[in-house]
């Protein structure tokens, strides 16, 4: 089972994901996550990634397709995969679909997470995690128990939060997605594999109505 996640940034993306690997066995593939790993690392592809995301703004599509194609070679993708945040244009849908076919891989759906953009803005910009193990928290809905340490790994004071969870930067990439990203699903409407549910909903909701799309019910 191949699926799409889409969804402005914010959604819950990333959240539904890595539920479905973890129950499902399918492999996330996040090419938000593989880009963060490479301003960490300081590459070249990194440094440049890091100047474009700080301004709210989108990767190019070389950079997003190349480090797409080489994680779908990886043998663990047989399993099925899901991509979060990626394909993010019409033209990006178009190289994935030439991606996939050279491949000998398909979609089997795509699923919008349709959200409040006001709503986002606050998930998004209260939100940090420990730097340590990954965990998230907000500063209204998820708070630490104890103020200074993760509640899963115990690491102290290792609290982050990202540059651009801001509200200017947030806005900005909305935008983005409506102007960009939002007119790739009559692409795939066309192909009638498109599903939507309410992002906004409590996470357990929206696990569960995925759950439904994924097994046809």
């Amino acid at each position: 089972m191949n699926i799409i996640l889409l969804g402005p940034p914010g959604a819950g993306k990333g959240t539904q994901a890595s539920r479905l690997e973890h129950e499902r066995g399918m492999v996330q593939l996040s090419t938000g996550d593989m880009l963060r790993a490479a301003v960490a690392a300081g590459t070249d592809i990194g440094r440049t990634a890091k100047a474009v995301m700080e301004a709210g703004q989108l990767v190019s599509d070389e950079i997003v397709t190349g480090v797409l194609s080489e994680r779908l070679d990886q043998p663990d993708v047989e399993r099925g995969f899901i991509l979060d945040g990626y394909p993010r244009t019409a033209a990006q849908a178009e190289a994935l679909e030439r991606l996939l076919s050279a491949k000998g891989k398909q979609l089997d759906h795509v699923i919008e997470l349709a959200v409040d953009e006001e709503a986002l803005v606050d998930r998004i910009t209260g939100r940090f995690s420990c730097s340590k193990c990954g965990e998230g928290y907000h500063d209204r809905y998820k708070l630490p128990e104890v103020e200074t340490l993760c509640d899963v790994c115990g690491a102290e004071n290792s609290f982050k939060r990202r540059p651009d969870d801001n509200a200017e930067t947030v806005r900005n990439r909305l935008g983005e997605y409506r102007a960009k990203t939002a007119p790739i699903l009559p692409y795939y409407e066309a192909k009638g594999i498109v599903s939507r549910v309410d992002g906004m909903a409590p996470i357990g909701d929206v696990s569960r109505s995925i759950e439904a799309i994924l097994d046809g019910s």
